[in-house]
């Protein structure tokens, strides 16, 4: 499985002489045919579905309302849609946002972890949909504050990373151990 981040920034007919059987430069049934995720951002990134030759397409975003793809309440379309073409829906999931230090522009994108409830929240709306895979956004993406990796207070260069007080440095690692048995329970 390849997850292509940014898939939009090449038009669907490009994807498609790649994608799709009949394309010029066809990967499938090639040594080099795999199973092709898109980002889905916009609801208009569905024609990289209808004709880019994508198997699927995932949200990425950790931020709920920061685009189409990362709304939570358009995962049960964004579902529908992938049944109806046959493909993948892939949800993202998150424990929150805020990159900040990095991005100082972005605040309004700043999403709260709440004590693990903000991570909750994504998954419930993300197994609701019933999804055959769920992806997590991220394991150390520090910088956008969307770690789930073991944290413990650090400051580099100036910049105080987030840890998970007054949990333990594992608090993400257990919660995405609970929520992952409860994904399992639901696809057997």
């Amino acid at each position: 499985m390849l997850y292509i981040y940014d898939s939009y920034q090449t038009s669907a007919e490009s994807w498609a002489q790649l994608m799709t059987p009949g394309g010029s430069h066809s990967v499938r049934n090639t040594p080099y045919d795999c199973i092709f995720i898109a980002l889905m951002v916009e609801m208009n990134h569905r024609q990289y579905i209808d004709t880019g030759g994508f198997d699927g397409f995932y949200t990425y975003f950790a931020t709920d309302k920061f685009t189409y793809g990362s709304t939570r309440r358009f995962w049960p379309q964004l579902k529908s849609i992938a049944e109806q073409t046959d493909s993948l829906f892939i949800p993202s999931v998150g424990p929150g946002y805020i990159d900040t230090g990095v991005r100082p522009w972005n605040g309004g994108n700043t999403r709260l972890r709440d004590n693990g409830n903000y991570y909750g929240n994504s998954w419930k709306a993300a197994l609701q949909t019933n999804p055959h895979i769920v992806s997590i956004t991220s394991f150390n993406e520090w910088h956008e504050g969307t770690q789930i990796e073991k944290a413990i207070p650090k400051s580099v260069y100036g910049l105080l990373y987030k840890d998970y007080s007054p949990n333990s440095p594992d608090f993400y690692l257990k919660l995405t151990k609970e929520y992952a048995e409860k994904f399992a329970a639901i696809r057997e």
